[in-house]
């Protein structure tokens, strides 16, 4: 017996006829609209071993707008799968790696590449950790070159307290 026909049978068996007929009706819309979204979820084209090879490293350098501290390669954001198939997209257009990566920064900043260019933009983000490091150095210095002076003890009493 075929296992669709079977479980129809079995549920119409424990079910009001009215119930039963609108379960067929829900199941057969359900198996109408799956091959849909299975469609709908298809990638571009196929890649071949070398384009995926490339599209893998393509996403691994760019950063995930979504996550933030994860790449495109680990995401499964929804944004992220937009991206994927829109680098796929282009690679089918034949675009090159920078022409990518070009379009992806104009469209999202220079925050979607873990390497922005030295610009005068992001000069504070190349140069804000050597400063950070320079400042601490010279506090760190200054406090020990200056001399702490004699040590004076302190004379108390029981009465200083009460």
């Amino acid at each position: 017996m075929n296992p669709m026909r079977w479980m129809l049978a079995t549920c119409c068996d424990t079910m009001p006829r009215w119930r039963c007929a609108g379960q067929r009706v829900l199941l057969a819309a359900v198996c109408a609209g799956l091959p849909v979204g299975v469609w709908a979820q298809a990638p571009v084209a196929l890649l071949s071993t070398a384009e995926a090879e490339r599209f893998h490293l393509l996403t691994q350098e760019l950063r995930c707008v979504v996550c933030q501290n994860e790449n495109l390669a680990d995401s499964t954001a929804p944004l992220a799968q937009d991206l994927k198939r829109e680098i796929r997209e282009q690679m089918a257009a034949g675009r090159s790696d920078a022409d990518i990566k070009a379009f992806l920064v104009a469209r999202y900043g220079d925050f979607i590449t873990y390497r922005p260019p030295v610009r005068v933009g992001t000069l504070l983000l190349w140069g804000g950790p050597l400063l950070f490091v320079a400042v601490a150095a010279g506090v760190w210095r200054r406090n020990r070159s200056v001399p702490a002076g004699p040590v004076v003890p302190v004379e108390k009493s029981m009465e200083d307290n009460a």
